[in-house]
């Protein structure tokens, strides 16, 4: 089970991140009203995306002071307890400006160069995926289980893209994973992906390169849902970071394998 410290803080974090999925609910509703900027080839930010996460880092501030933060949108804050929050305000933001409920909020908490905690809420189903280190995952008040599937041709499987890296890796992977039989999945929200696959919803994710606000909160669900995920330093990974493959077991070593021979590390 996780330390008293820990579930004080998954507590927090569950609360805040309902709170800013409310937040991001009202901007959904008049989306047209939104300013929109374009970062790069699809990818774009709102004021929705800004002003969310400036309510969750006000409410860490306020509670834990000397608390890091890393967000997506605004500077990082650099803390002195050891803990660092991890905020994606808006992950699918694609898919938010365009109307699609398809969408979330993204909270995980580092510690010691673990992720300790991780909640991912997508407010338009109420549904939030949610776990700590030790503790287990849950979707809402139930446990999470990752698929028992132990083919890549039964079930489907996340796939995911970035500007970062060359659509030829995505466009390769695909290929060798439809050639074994397998079909994919994409959302365009890499969290919610990942969630699914700690619900069993998806047999396994990959992508050649994600940020932490994208992926900690979601690799931690899988592993205490039961799944596997690559081996990582979540230090590292709020730097830099990396490309992420997770699953259930049955079909872990088989996604790592196609990874080693289409992604670039």
């Amino acid at each position: 089970m996780a330390d008293l410290e820990i579930r004080t803080r998954l507590d927090f974090a569950k609360t805040l991140t309902k709170k800013a999925g409310e937040k991001a609910m009202v901007f959904f509703a008049s989306i047209g009203d939104l300013v929109v900027q374009q970062k790069g080839a699809q990818d774009l930010v709102s004021n929705a995306d800004l002003e969310v996460e400036v309510f969750i880092r006000q409410h860490i501030a306020q509670s834990y002071p000397n608390d890091g933060i890393v967000g997506e949108e605004h500077a990082n804050v650099a803390g002195t307890s050891g803990y660092t929050w991890v905020i994606d305000p808006i992950d699918g933001t694609a898919n938010f400006l365009t109307a699609i409920p398809s969408w979330c909020v993204v909270l995980a908490c580092v510690h010691d160069d673990q992720t300790k905690l991780g909640v991912v809420y997508e407010p338009s189903h109420h549904e939030m995926f949610w776990g700590a280190m030790g503790a287990g995952a849950f979707l809402n008040d139930k446990p999470m289980q990752v698929s028992p599937s132990t083919t890549l041709s039964i079930g489907s499987t996340g796939i995911g893209m970035n500007g970062r890296t060359s659509t030829d890796l995505t466009v390769s992977y695909i290929k060798k994973l439809v050639d074994r039989g397998g079909i994919f999945y994409r959302n365009a929200s890499g969290a919610l992906m990942l969630s699914y696959v700690a619900a069993g919803r998806l047999i396994g994710y990959a992508e050649p390169h994600m940020n932490a606000w994208d992926c900690l909160a979601g690799q931690l669900l899988i592993a205490e849902a039961g799944g596997c995920v690559e081996h990582q330093s979540a230090n590292d990974m709020l730097i830099n970071g990396g490309r992420v493959v997770a699953a259930g077991p049955g079909v872990f070593d088989e996604m790592v394998q196609i990874a080693n021979e289409t992604y670039l590390t």
